[in-house]
């Protein structure tokens, strides 16, 4: 055992309030937890020491390395933020289109930013983060509950009873001018509003009941956007509601990336979809062959844009000439798309996944 000074300095006991080491010889991070109690082997305490509270995540993301190479300082980066964050935990999974990374649970949004903000600074690893979802408590038709933090583990609907998600009780101060605005956006994220209160002349106090999952996205940036800054919101988690969930996927020249599948309001579901498609088009470079961006709701197609194939003209040697030549030109141009479009792979940059995370319902 021993205290810092600030160097380390062996000492022969710790004391009560008394801050310190202990250098235990454990082989493996995993092994000790912040709040073990530490007690003598030839005389074990009956029971741990009370007043620790293990803190339980809500909200999720997966976690991924451009390089691929950097999966294993990934790993090691997680374990040693793990050593002074007891409430980070993380365990491995792999994604089709992202390869091998980390299901990462956090306390909030800020939590979860200021963990990828370390990992990116500290250890120098560039990062994937698909977008933020909530743990939702699933009821099977057989009687089972579930608990889902993953998009792509959902089970088929056939199966599911009901869902339910969590809620905050959020509360949000803003100048009474933009109350109007503030309300609007609330009701759009599926607020349910509680009570409305005068704090003063000039600013009002509203408090609402909202999906959390609504708030992981850009509730905070439309709300400071919306009242020039003005506003401030806080919340603090309420309780599971039923909702009308389902799963929406994100479909690539006919093959679904499980990282851009999300959980939605079943109301909310084509806005959401027709916005994520139409960026995805604007962001995911053009090929030599047309790519179909469709997003599905439970088998159904519910929108679609396509990325245009880059061309060559074939034509420009023909100066006139007969159209028949002309005909079979494009036709063996259009086979040849034809072909590509079958067997290629469509590679999607980083800003994709991130503009996930921005899409917007208006």
């Amino acid at each position: 055992v021993g205290v810092y000074t600030p160097l380390q300095k062996p000492v022969d006991i710790l004391g009560p309030g008394d801050v310190g080491y202990v250098v235990a010889s454990i082989k493996t991070i995993g092994d000790v937890r912040v709040g073990d109690t530490i007690t003598k082997v030839d005389k074990k305490a009956s029971s741990p020491l009370p007043g620790y509270r293990t803190l339980n995540p809500v909200v999720f993301c997966g976690l991924y390395p451009i390089d691929a190479d950097q999966y294993e300082d990934l790993k090691e980066a997680l374990e040693k933020l793990k050593l002074n964050d007891a409430s980070l935990i993380y365990e491995p999974e792999s994604s089709q289109a992202l390869g091998f990374g980390f299901r990462t649970g956090f306390l909030g949004l800020l939590h979860m930013d200021i963990i990828q903000e370390r990992i990116s600074r500290e250890f120098n690893i560039e990062l994937i983060a698909t977008a933020p979802s909530v743990i939702y408590h699933v009821y099977k038709t057989n009687g089972e509950m579930v608990y889902v933090d993953n998009p792509s583990f959902l089970p088929d609907m056939q199966y599911i009873d009901h869902i339910e998600e969590p809620y905050v009780k959020a509360t949000i101060m803003c100048p009474k001018d933009y109350v109007g605005a503030v309300m609007d956006i609330s009701q759009k994220k599926r607020g349910i509003f509680k009570t409305m209160e005068y704090i003063d002349q000039t600013r009002v106090m509203l408090v609402y009941e909202l999906p959390l999952a609504e708030i992981v996205y850009d509730f905070f940036d439309k709300l400071k956007s919306t009242t020039k800054g003005y506003a401030s919101f806080d919340y603090e988690m309420s309780g599971y509601k039923s909702s009308d969930l389902r799963k929406m996927d994100i479909l690539l020249n006919g093959e679904v990336v499980d990282a851009l599948s999300v959980i939605v309001h079943r109301d909310f579901a084509y806005q959401r979809g027709r916005a994520i498609v139409e960026k995805l088009k604007d962001l995911i470079p053009r090929q030599m062959f047309e790519i179909p961006v469709q997003a599905a709701l439970g088998g159904k197609i519910i929108a679609r844009e396509t990325i245009k194939a880059l061309r060559k003209d074939v034509l420009a040697k023909c100066y006139g000439g007969d159209i028949s030549r002309k005909k079979k030109l494009l036709e063996k141009q259009k086979e040849g798309k034809k072909r590509m479009k079958q067997f290629g792979r469509v590679e999607i940059p980083q800003s994709a996944f991130m503009a996930i995370l921005s899409t917007s319902d208006d």
